[in-house]
């Protein structure tokens, strides 16, 4: 951040292949910075990242790829059909995703900075931001965009969409 200067911090949520990621090119082509968990959250997991070898630790080697990485994919049919397994990889991950995205508000020199998150509420995150913005659709359209841009069967398609907070929820907190 330069000088004692902080950026206004829009949070920018809603569940997932709701369109964020549509809202958050808008917004840097408008000239905000751009903050995605989910890419926050990919690069804390890269092989030699202290976040890789927790994954690792907690959720064993048969997680970890043949070159290294964490299967993200293995990881995630485990924990989206269990709802404590996803709250145990949350607890286990939301800290230095936050951490992570708390530094870039820090030494941003932009005007404004945009958090993408969908557990903008849920991780604290929220706590950071001027204002925070909703983006929806309707579930079908999610499990849509799920199949088409993550190769998902249906079944797991529709799980994910269910394992999602409620956007009833979000809505009311983000006002």
């Amino acid at each position: 951040m330069v000088a004692d200067r902080r950026p206004i911090v829009l949070g920018l949520t809603g569940n997932i292949a709701c369109g964020k990621s549509t809202v958050l090119a808008i917004l840097h082509e408008l000239g905000a910075e751009p903050v995605d968990a989910d890419a926050v959250y990919h690069a804390l997991i890269e092989p030699g990242e202290p976040l890789w070898a927790a994954l690792r630790a907690e959720y064993g080697p048969e997680f970890v790829t043949a070159n290294g990485q964490i299967d993200r994919r293995a990881l995630g049919a485990r924990v989206f059909a269990d709802p404590a397994e996803l709250a145990r990889l949350d607890a286990l991950t939301h800290p230095a995703v936050v951490a992570e995205i708390e530094r870039r508000i820090e030494t941003t020199a932009a005007d404004v900075i945009v958090i993408d998150a969908v557990k903008l509420f849920e991780s604290g995150l929220a706590a950071a931001c001027d204002a925070i913005w909703l983006v929806t659709s309707p579930p079908e359209e999610q499990i849509t965009r799920l199949i088409a841009r993550n190769g998902l069967s249906r079944a797991q398609a529709v799980a994910r969409v269910a394992a999602q907070p409620s956007i009833e929820a979000k809505l009311a907190r983000a006002g």
